[in-house]
């Protein structure tokens, strides 16, 4: 008896635990079905809301309303027809870390030298953003879409701010936003930094890479980042000449490993290579007769160059002296040619015929040690007609203040430049031939298989060993950059910055 009941306890524990078993189970199956149900039911949600915003996206992009209130309204329907008009910014399933690094970089755009308003400040904020992820229901679905709208065209109007500047003479807003200029394309990059770990590296590699450039931004992050509240704090004054320098190295587009790089209110001509700059001294254009900022390359230099003399030069101030003294052309190796190239004679009646038609004749001063071009001329095309020159006045080069040609540049050591782009270019057994060109002043030409780029800009300032240093604005342009740059308000108060002033 004592056995059967206890295979009958057994079996009573057996069955009960089967059952409860099967109850667990079937609770197991209920909740995860519901479960299911549940998640599809939030997949579909978000495909619903998705599928919405993207109606509403597309719709808002073929609308006039980009047009009228973004910067780069192309590149912005660019961006999003690469992604089948989706959100980039909004969605709670993509990357949202690199949501809030586009806004943390728009935040600080006065590191760059760049300015809030520009960039949609008062629609981009935080708490928007928040309200976005953390409490969706209590944002419209056109408010989503337009804040993802305006984030996008603000990130491509600063990558575009950063390469090119905000005030390009060459390249137009219109002209950028069609995304041709020289393979560079903002909601390109944009939308490849967005694929990136580093979002904010890939989006700030766009900047230029010159030495001046750099400089000018790691101190500028210091000013508007670091420096911020202490008693380190710049005068208002420093940061906006900052900024316009800034400005002006990114027009210069300089992309190149080896160049040169000429700054005129510094008197300096750099030349660049890697590892290495060598230093000279120039004079340039004075402020009546300014010498221009431009991009170009030389291509060869010349030695006993003779000088076609510029038109307004041969008219306003050679004329007058043949006129005054007919030995004068001969003494300074010039010689008048009419269009056809026929010799004028330096006698008084032929002088008085070619000052009642001028525009007929030109004149020419032939190689020599007194040859306004010196003994080595470099080669470059530009609109302006001036060259970059040796001088048999070399005097000039003693004096700090050296604004003192009609346009073009004199380089002091033109032989040792000269010299040095040989040997950049893999003729240092040239160099023989253009020091006995030099000293027989003979005519010859020394053509570079590879050109080097050259870079005239106008940077009033940059980053030295003890912090800014100040050049003379020669030609008086800061204020209309800054103007422009900045509005009316050009000059806010604040703590002075121990600045060196000097020249060179």
């Amino acid at each position: 008896m004592k056995g059967q009941t206890n295979t009958f306890f057994s079996s009573k524990v057996k069955a009960s635990t089967t059952w409860a078993l099967l109850i667990w189970l079937l609770l197991l199956t209920i909740q995860t079905d519901a479960s299911v149900l549940n998640s599809k039911s939030r997949a579909t949600d978000l495909v619903t809301n998705d599928t919405t915003l993207s109606v509403m996206l597309r719709k808002t992009l073929a609308g006039n309303t980009l047009r009228q209130v973004f910067h780069y309204p192309k590149s912005v329907e660019r961006f999003y027809s690469q992604s089948q008009f989706q959100p980039r910014w909004i969605s709670p399933e993509k990357d949202i870390r690199k949501t809030w690094e586009a806004l943390l970089l728009l935040d600080c755009v006065l590191q760059f030298g760049l300015n809030h308003v520009d960039y949609h400040p008062n629609e981009l904020l935080y708490s928007t953003m928040h309200d976005i992820m953390d409490t969706p229901l209590t944002v419209s679905p056109s408010q989503k879409v337009w804040f993802d709208l305006l984030l996008t065209d603000a990130m491509i109007t600063f990558i575009n701010h950063l390469h090119f500047g905000k005030l390009n003479p060459v390249y137009t807003s219109n002209m950028i936003d069609k995304g041709e200029i020289s393979g560079f394309c903002a909601d390109d990059i944009l939308r490849d930094a967005i694929q990136q770990n580093d979002f904010m590296s890939a989006v700030l590699n766009v900047q230029p890479k010159v030495k001046e450039y750099v400089l000018m931004q790691d101190y500028m992050r210091l000013l508007k980042g670091q420096y911020v509240g202490d008693c380190y704090e710049a005068s208002e004054p420093i940061v906006r000449k900052l900024a316009i320098n800034m400005e002006r190295l990114r027009w210069a587009a300089i992309n190149e490993d080896s160049f040169i790089l000429i700054n005129i209110p510094s008197y300096t001509l750099k030349l660049r290579i890697p590892d290495t700059t060598y230093s000279f001294k120039v004079v340039v254009g004075k402020p009546a007769n300014p010498t221009p900022v431009l991009q170009s390359s030389i291509t060869h230099f010349s030695t006993a160059p003779d000088w076609k003399v510029p038109r307004n030069i041969f008219i306003k101030e050679m004329l007058p002296k043949a006129l005054k003294n007919t030995n004068y052309l001969e003494n300074n190796h010039f010689a008048i040619y009419n269009r056809n190239g026929t010799y004028v004679p330096a006698v008084k009646d032929s002088l008085m015929m070619v000052k009642r038609n001028p525009e007929r004749y030109f004149m020419r001063q032939s190689a020599g040690c007194d040859n306004a071009l010196g003994l080595v001329v470099f080669r470059f095309q530009n609109a302006f007609d001036i060259y970059l020159h040796d001088t048999p006045d070399q005097q000039f080069f003693d004096l700090n203040e050296r604004a003192l040609s009609h346009g073009c540049i004199r380089v002091q050591h033109a032989e040792e430049l000269a010299s040095l782009l040989l040997d950049l270019d893999g003729q240092k057994q040239s160099n023989k031939l253009l020091h006995q060109a030099i000293i027989d002043y003979q005519p010859r030409d020394f053509k570079l298989r590879k050109v080097i780029p050259l870079k005239i800009t106008y940077l009033t300032c940059e980053i030295g060993d003890i912090g800014v240093v100040e050049y003379e604005d020669i030609y008086k342009q800061d204020t209309a950059l800054e103007f422009a740059f900045y509005g009316k308000d050009s000059s806010l108060p604040g703590k002075r910055l121990e600045i060196k002033s000097t020249n060179r």
